[in-house]
């Protein structure tokens, strides 16, 4: 049965989650540069997929699905980042970076049906 709304899409839903995540880890931080990148690269992801989903053609939905990778990736590296800056602790980045390596997995095996 085909995906009916992006909703349903498990990239989509774990996308959210972890905007939801970043979102809380980062409210109060005073480095508001680093804070406003990891929350848009991470929003980017869930709504990447989302504007591809409702796109004319599977072409353009595996176009924003790659730019949806492309944002998980970008998390990914910011998370490295934030350890590396003692934002987070070892263990959170670890947890974090994991959830997007799922994300980026589901996100590529969405995109190898569309072939």
């Amino acid at each position: 049965m085909a995906i009916q709304k992006f909703e349903d899409i498990v990239a989509w839903q774990k996308g959210q989650d972890l905007a939801v995540e970043i979102y809380a880890l980062f409210r109060e931080s005073k480095d508001f540069g680093f804070r406003d990148q990891i929350c848009r690269a991470t929003v980017s992801i869930s709504n990447n997929i989302a504007e591809g989903f409702d796109r004319s053609s599977n072409a353009d939905f595996k176009r924003f699905l790659y730019i949806s990778s492309a944002s998980c990736s970008e998390v990914k590296s910011m998370l490295y980042l934030a350890e590396r800056l003692n934002y987070l602790n070892k263990e959170k980045a670890n947890v974090l970076r994991l959830q997007c390596i799922e994300i980026s997995k589901i996100l590529t095996g969405l995109i190898k049906s569309l072939k």
